[in-house]
């Protein structure tokens, strides 16, 4: 009797399984042949999910010409874009039919991952339209010198690391950096990890992103299988990492408002947000003001998005042009320029330094961050001159990385060469051609600060310093698989001349 039972039980699954798989064929959509049980990912802990999404739509774009094509996330079917024009119906012109993410999270479980990133539907908006006072130019000003500040820091400990011998992991170094500037910013508080690298915002900077073959499964599994890990309370924050900051957070909170003491920082504003205080002079009072637990993962995503994503950027940004002294040179100069016509290493200063910023780019577009971008279709969508409707609850992807390495729109795309980002030649492509943080509505809020960051840190660097490569850094640069930000195996290893 087991043995029918069980036979029924595989002969339903294998036909349910092939129903899915047939999924794209019935609606007359190219898609890419799946296999149990993976889907087309079938690369996982081999080769990193950027990868994968570009080898899909290099084929797709290549036999097609279709604006859209077929994928599966394991048994579940999925957009990939493979049309720019398309890409911005999704992100800009038809938002509201695409303006969740479907990025896992349970507020219950795991309010931690509660954040904008994850919020959804009017929970998100109403949170966005809060937060968005919060990242205005002006206060990105206010905030210039605690950054300014910490890279002096930075500066001091780089040159006595130099002494030692010359040769830096960057990689760790220039997460340092930022974690000491996203710390300062976001909490008020001295990290210290420039200093000490055991540091504890630092070693929870790491453990954030330390991901296990299983704990990157678990994470896939969740986005692909999103209700079922819901009722199953899956938790996806490690809970030291969670009741570090939920601490954190707290205690700076009630010491602020026991002392009354302000800084200019995003806890402050936060704090304002909670209490319902206008932010900006003249506005008006917020609506509803923010929790705490809203709070905490707002201040969680801004550590983690802060520190990591700018570090990533500037050390691909230094390895490039550790290959590319002439390019280093022409960089260098930019920093020189302006901080001759200043007189320091202003707010001014930086933000006209064209040349570093196209650097950063060419440094986000050929290594993105994020390699791709989810949205879920919150209703039925009829795709524009095609006989097809997306479905409400499946998933649509924009694979970042496949389109900044599309020849048609970056010809020699392995090449660095920041002049793909002049005020030319960023007129002549395509709005969704370059989106290493998204485009439209929920492009991401923290561009300015993350930005300003960047272009801080490798001014000084490249001020003070000269880099070349060092033996232990292969070339080209291996990326590692199970990472969700796009990363290099091993670290970054530069030799490090002062000036």
């Amino acid at each position: 009797m087991w043995f029918y039972l069980l036979l029924t039980v595989v002969t339903l699954t294998y036909f349910w399984v092939n129903r899915r798989f047939s999924y794209w064929k019935q609606r007359g959509v190219p898609y890419i042949e799946p296999t149990f049980p993976y889907g087309n990912l079938n690369g996982l802990n081999k080769y990193h999910f950027g990868k994968m999404a570009q080898e899909v739509y290099s084929t797709l774009k290549a036999t097609t010409g279709a604006k859209l094509g077929g994928m599966f996330f394991f048994v579940n079917p999925a957009v990939i874009i493979l049309d720019l024009d398309f890409a911005k119906d999704v992100f800009v012109k038809d938002f509201q039919y695409f303006h969740d993410r479907g990025v896992y999270s349970n507020e219950k479980a795991d309010p931690i991952t509660t954040h904008l990133v994850t919020m959804e539907g009017t929970k998100w908006k109403n949170l966005r339209t809060k937060l968005t006072p919060t990242f205005t130019s002006g206060k990105m000003k206010m905030m210039f010198p605690t950054i300014t500040a910490v890279a002096e820091e930075f500066r001091n400990c780089m040159e006595n690391e130099v002494a030692k011998g010359g040769e830096i992991e960057m990689k760790d170094f220039l997460a340092r950096f930022t974690t000491d500037v996203i710390g300062s910013c976001a909490f008020g508080l001295e990290c210290n990890s420039l200093k000490d690298p055991k540091a504890k915002f630092r070693e929870m900077g790491r453990k954030i992103l330390s991901t296990t073959p299983m704990g990157f499964l678990r994470r896939i599994l969740s986005i692909t299988f999103r209700d079922l890990a819901k009722v199953l309370g899956v938790r996806l924050s490690d809970p030291e990492v969670a009741n570090f900051f939920m601490n954190a957070v707290r205690d700076t909170i009630e010491y602020r408002e026991r002392t009354n003491v302000q800084r200019n920082d995003f806890m402050d504003l936060l704090i304002k947000l909670k209490n319902a205080v206008p932010i900006e002079e003249g506005g008006s009072s917020q609506q509803g003001g923010l929790t705490f637990n809203e709070i905490a993962a707002q201040s969680f995503v801004f550590f983690v998005a802060g520190f990591e994503t700018s570090s990533t950027a500037m050390s691909f940004c230094l390895y490039e042009l550790a290959i590319n002294q002439e390019l280093q040179d022409k960089a260098r100069q930019n920093v020189e320029e302006l901080f001759a016509k200043h007189g320091s290493m202003s707010y001014e200063a930086v933000h006209e330094m064209r040349y570093i910023e196209n650097c950063i780019n060419e440094s986000l577009r050929k290594y993105p961050p994020l390699p791709n971008i989810l949205r879920n279709v919150t209703k039925p969508y009829h795709v524009p001159d095609m006989n097809v409707t997306l479905e409400q609850g499946y998933r649509v992807l924009l694979p970042v990385y496949a389109i900044h390495h599309d020849s048609q729109y970056y010809p020699e795309p392995e090449k660095f060469d920041p002049d793909r980002f002049s005020p030319e030649a960023t007129t002549k492509r395509h709005q969704m051609a370059f989106v290493p943080f998204g485009e439209g509505p929920r492009m991401c809020i923290g561009l300015r600060f993350g930005m300003m960051q960047a272009r801080v840190g490798l001014a000084y660097l490249l001020k003070y310093f000269r880099f070349t490569l060092s033996s232990k850094t292969p070339s080209p640069l291996k990326i590692m698989a199970n990472s969700t930000i796009l990363a290099s195996e091993g670290g970054l290893w530069l030799n490090i001349e002062k000036l």
